[in-house]
């Protein structure tokens, strides 16, 4: 009976481990005998097979590939090495790996690919997927709508935190005024379907910057899932309505968009570090917890 139950519960645990960590409960992680002020979530994996980003342009800002399946992958390799025991600084080491992870996993995500996460660029967090988004999964004009509806928070977020010197010119973009922007094409590339109960965080990043138009790359983040739930490209023209046509981008946006392009390699440089360093510090677990004799 004893075995039966070591077994049953063994199987619960993995079964936990193969969902994300937000999935947890204390429970889970009482078993496993190490801290859990909250529940754990996870990141991906530096790769070049799966999940590849999207090729719109000759003009991409540079982008690499994360695959897909590090999220379980690398919970597995946690999951197996705390099943086979940890000594106590291996407990605390997990404890604050796994924190790192559930508190930067959008950074890891979409940070490693080029996308500006913080609250001063994000476009929508936490956004609850309602009953109208879905028929079973979500409808899949909703991913394009999303895309859509975050172009005002886009400009927003430069008027108020980025470029307010020239808050009123962005507050205006949106505007059939004057200067503004249209959009001339939209490509959207479905990833995984989303499912009620979930939440999606929205990210932008600039793809290519013209005379008178720019790409924005937008990745939509399943918050249940962790993973890109959809992206898409939408080609952006600058356009006068006096005057009722295309016009080259003002100087004061062209400047914005310079310095934009270069966080966002930034950004990605310091991502993919930080993925490497996760991955080390997995590898070096693994190391010390598997190699040892016992498990020869």
């Amino acid at each position: 009976m004893a075995s039966r139950l070591i077994v049953l519960r063994f199987t619960q645990s993995i079964r936990a481990l193969s969902r994300p960590f937000s999935g947890l409960r204390p429970s889970h992680c009482n078993y496993f005998s190490f801290p859990c002020p909250r529940p754990f979530s996870s990141a991906p994996r530096y790769s070049n097979t799966n999940d590849q980003s999207l090729k719109f342009s000759p003009s991409n800002t540079p982008s690499q590939t994360l695959n897909s399946e590090w999220l379980s992958t690398i919970k597995a390799r946690i999951g197996k090495c705390i099943f086979h025991g940890l000594k106590h600084d291996e407990t605390l080491e997990v404890a604050a790996l796994l924190k790192n992870l559930a508190t930067n996993w959008r950074e890891y995500v979409a940070g490693s690919d080029g996308f500006l996460t913080t609250e001063q660029r994000r476009g929508l967090f936490r956004h609850s997927v309602v009953w109208e988004d879905m028929v079973a999964h979500d409808n899949n004009v909703t991913n394009a709508f999303w895309t859509e509806l975050v172009h005002i928070p886009w400009a927003l977020n430069y008027a108020l935190h980025i470029d307010p010197e020239h808050a009123e010119d962005w507050k205006m973009l949106w505007t059939p005024k004057d200067v503004g922007l249209i959009i001339s094409s939209i490509k959207v590339d479905y990833k995984i379907p989303l499912q009620r109960p979930d939440k999606v965080s929205v990210y932008h990043k600039l793809n290519s910057v013209g005379k008178d138009s720019f790409a924005l790359h937008v990745i939509i983040l399943s918050e249940k899932t962790q993973r890109p739930a959809a992206r898409c490209l939408e080609d952006i023209v600058i356009y006068d309505y006096n005057a009722a046509s295309k016009v080259p981008l003002p100087d004061w946006m062209r400047k914005q968009f310079d310095l934009t392009l270069q966080l966002q390699k930034e950004a990605m440089q310091d991502a993919l570090e930080a993925v490497q360093e996760v991955e080390r510090q997995v590898d070096d677990l693994e190391h010390r917890v598997l190699g040892r004799e016992e498990m020869k």
